[in-house]
C-alpha cells in the first residue's frame, strides 16, 4: 500500500475512532433515555445516527486526501532534487516547503560533495596521464618498431624471395601448360597481396596517441584512417571541445573501443561518430547499424565495454548504451563540464 493510500485510511479511521469516543464520552454525561429518537430525528431527509457517522467519515477522507497531496507534492520534489543531484545538474532550491529545508540542505551538500570529488577525480587522471603517457608512449613506440623490425627482416624478406622464386619458375616454365601458367600467376598475385598487406601492417604499428593533437584533431585522424582502410560508411561530426589532458585521453580511447567493437562485431556497413558540447556536457556518441546484441545476455560485461564504462566513471560521466538485435548500437557518453576540472 502506497503512502498516499495509507495516509488516507489512517485519517479515516483515527476520525471514526474520535468520534466513537467522544459519542461514548456524551452517552456517558447524558445517557439516552429514547434511542428511537436517533432514527427519528432527520437531518437534510437523512437519520442522525447516518448523518453523523457519513459526515465524519467523508471529513476523515478529505482530511487523508489534502494530506496526501501535500506529502506526494513534498516526494516529488525530494525525487526531482535527487534525479538532478545524481545527474551533477544545478541543484533547485524551493523555498516554499520550509518544513523539508533541513534534507534539502543536506541534498545540496551532497551535491557539492559529489561535484568536489568529480573535480578530484579529473584532475587525478589529468596528473595521472601526463605522468604515465610519455613512458607509456614510449615503451609502446619501441614495442611496435621491435615487432616492425622483426617482421620486415623476416616475414616481408620471405614473401620477397617467394615472389622472385614464383616469378622464376613462371619464366623457366618450358612446358607452356596453361594450367601450370595460371596457377603460378595465381601463388605470385597472392604473394604480391600479402606483401601489401604486410606493408599496410607496418604502416599501422605506428603508435597513435593524441600526442600535441587536440580531441578533434585526434579523433577526425583516427577515423579518416580507418575510412581509408576499410569498406565501410564512416561520417562524423567533431566539434571543438575544451577539457583537460586526461578527459581527452579517456574520451579518444573510449571512441577507439567502440569503433573497435563495432569492426569486430557488429559486422555493420555504416558507423556515424558524434561530439559535442551542449548543456554543460561533452557528448560523445557512436552509433552503427550491426547486428547488435541482447541486452539481457551479459554480453553488455564484457571486457572492452567494462573498459568504456571504468573510463566514464572515472571522469564521473554518464553511460547510455542502447543495443537492439539486427537494428543495431548507440553509445552514448556525457562528461559534466565543471569549471574547475576543465
Amino acid at each position: 500500500m502506497k503512502i498516499y493510500t495509507r495516509l488516507a485510511v489512517v485519517s479515516v479511521i483515527l476520525t471514526f475512532t474520535f468520534l466513537v469516543l467522544v459519542s461514548l464520552l456524551f452517552y456517558l454525561a447524558f445517557p439516552i433515555n429514547n434511542w428511537e429518537l436517533l432514527w427519528q430525528v432527520k437531518v437534510f431527509e437523512v437519520p442522525f445516527i447516518l448523518m453523523v457517522p457519513t459526515m465524519t467519515l467523508l471529513f476523515g477522507l478529505l482530511i487523508g486526501l489534502v494530506g496526501s497531496y501535500v506529502v506526494r507534492k513534498r516526494i516529488k520534489f525530494l525525487e526531482k532534487s535527487l534525479t538532478m543531484v545524481m545527474k551533477n545538474q544545478s541543484f533547485t532550491e524551493n523555498p516554499v516547503f520550509e518544513e523539508i529545508d533541513v534534507i534539502n540542505q543536506k541534498m545540496k551538500d551532497v551535491q557539492d560533495y559529489i561535484l568536489q570529488q568529480t573535480i578530484r577525480t579529473q584532475k587525478l587522471i589529468e596528473e595521472r596521464t601526463k605522468d604515465q603517457e610519455e613512458q607509456l608512449n614510449q615503451v609502446i613506440s619501441e614495442e611496435r618498431n621491435r615487432l616492425a623490425r622483426e617482421l620486415h627482416d623476416s616475414v616481408s624478406q620471405e614473401l620477397f624471395a617467394a615472389s622472385m622464386l614464383v616469378s622464376a619458375v613462371n619464366a623457366n616454365n618450358t612446358s607452356h601448360d596453361p594450367l601450370i601458367s595460371k596457377q603460378l600467376g595465381q601463388i605470385e598475385s597472392m604473394i604480391q597481396q600479402a606483401q601489401l598487406e604486410m606493408r599496410a601492417l607496418l604502416l599501422h604499428l605506428r603508435p597513435v596517441p593524441l600526442k600535441d593533437n587536440t580531441l578533434k584533431e585526434g579523433m577526425e585522424k583516427l577515423l579518416q584512417e580507418l575510412k581509408a582502410k576499410v569498406p565501410l560508411g564512416i561520417t562524423w561530426k567533431i566539434e571543438d571541445v575544451f577539457v583537460n589532458k586526461g578527459i581527452e585521453d579517456h574520451l579518444f580511447r573510449i571512441l577507439q573501443e567502440a569503433l573497435s567493437n563495432a569492426l569486430r562485431h557488429a559486422k555493420a556497413e555504416a558507423i556515424d561518430t558524434i561530439l559535442i558540447e551542449r548543456d554543460g556536457f561533452v557528448i560523445l556518441r557512436v552509433k552503427d547499424d550491426g547486428v547488435g546484441f541482447d541486452m539481457k545476455e551479459k554480453k553488455a560485461g564484457s571486457y572492452g565495454i567494462s573498459n568504456m564504462y571504468e573510463r566514464a566513471a572515472e571522469m564521473g560521466a554518464h553511460v547510455h548504451m542502447i543495443s537492439i538485435p539486427g537494428k543495431g548500437t548507440r553509445l552514448e557518453v556525457r562528461v559534466p563540464m565543471i569549471e574547475g576540472g576543465r
